[in-house]
């Protein structure tokens, strides 16, 4: 069968199927077969190229709403190509929103040498490979409690200079006590009940990293702000994921005199989505 033909007709099972963006997960498919991008992709159906082999059994495999990642084995994340598969959450694009800040903040910090940056359950590694690629000068450490997705970090992390641990987030980092810039973490967080609707999120991100405990859903985030109050320096920036829900209460948790400059931040659709807050030294 011809690639063109062939992408049609994927379009169409995978548009039966519920799949959200056929078109685009047909194309990508059929690129990561043929080791290309997808502008080549198109220049080889415009030739009447074959299609490759094996992207049937893939799109029965994304019809099943096997997340799409899965099945390239790879994620974007600001430019980078990150190594997912089962056992680890997938990145998605409007936690770059998160990574950003945590990079505009080590930046800002790199003016008065290395600065120190802790990311706190950092599943594949995407933020702090995000952070140590945009800052070569900080000295960045990650954590992660679940072991599959500790491995999948490791491989992600490999030959970065990241400090990585396998560990539990609200005890983490006890040699690093007052000595850390910035804090980034996007923590599990979905209240307890609250099942996700994609298939892709519901059926294949591991519940450790979506369910964030207790009746709201928030018993992760408040041990990630007690450890972040433990980590920072004087000065130093927390910034947390959420739920486009809980902004407010977040930024209730975060209404003490231990910190500062609370601020409420929005995703790429304009969703809020994370806060930043400067760690203040009584």
């Amino acid at each position: 069968m011809r690639l063109e033909e062939a992408l049609r007709e994927a379009t169409r099972r995978l548009a039966d199927a519920g799949v959200p963006s056929p078109r685009a997960d047909a194309e990508q498919l059929a690129a990561h077969l043929l080791g290309t991008g997808r502008g080549e992709l198109a220049a080889r159906a415009i030739r009447g190229d074959a299609a490759p082999s094996g992207l049937d059994d893939l799109v029965a495999e994304r019809c099943r709403r096997v997340p799409l990642q899965h099945l390239t084995g790879t994620a974007g994340f600001r430019g980078l190509e990150l190594r997912v598969g089962p056992g680890v959450f997938v990145p998605r694009p409007e936690t770059e929103v998160l990574a950003g800040l945590a990079v505009e903040a080590a930046r800002a910090a790199a003016a008065d040498g290395e600065p120190v940056v802790v990311d706190l359950g950092t599943g594949s590694g995407a933020i702090a490979l995000a952070v140590a690629r945009e800052v070569p000068a900080a000295r960045v450490h990650a954590v992660e409690i679940s072991p599959s997705a500790h491995a999948w970090a490791a491989q992600n992390l490999q030959d970065t200079g990241v400090d990585l641990r396998l560990g539990d987030a609200a005890t983490a980092f006890d040699d690093l006590d007052s000595a850390v810039d910035v804090v980034v973490s996007n923590p599990p967080y979905i209240p307890p009940g609250s099942v996700p609707v994609d298939p892709e999120v519901a059926d294949h991100d591991p519940g450790v990293a979506l369910y964030g405990g207790g009746p709201d859903g928030l018993a992760v985030p408040r041990a990630v702000i007690a450890t972040a109050a433990r980590l920072l320096r004087d000065g130093g920036l927390l910034a947390v994921e959420h739920a486009d829900s809980q902004q407010v209460a977040v930024l209730d948790l975060l209404d003490s005199p231990a910190w500062g400059e609370q601020r409420g931040h929005t995703d790429l659709a304009g969703r809020p989505r994370c806060v930043t807050a400067r760690r203040v030294v009584g």
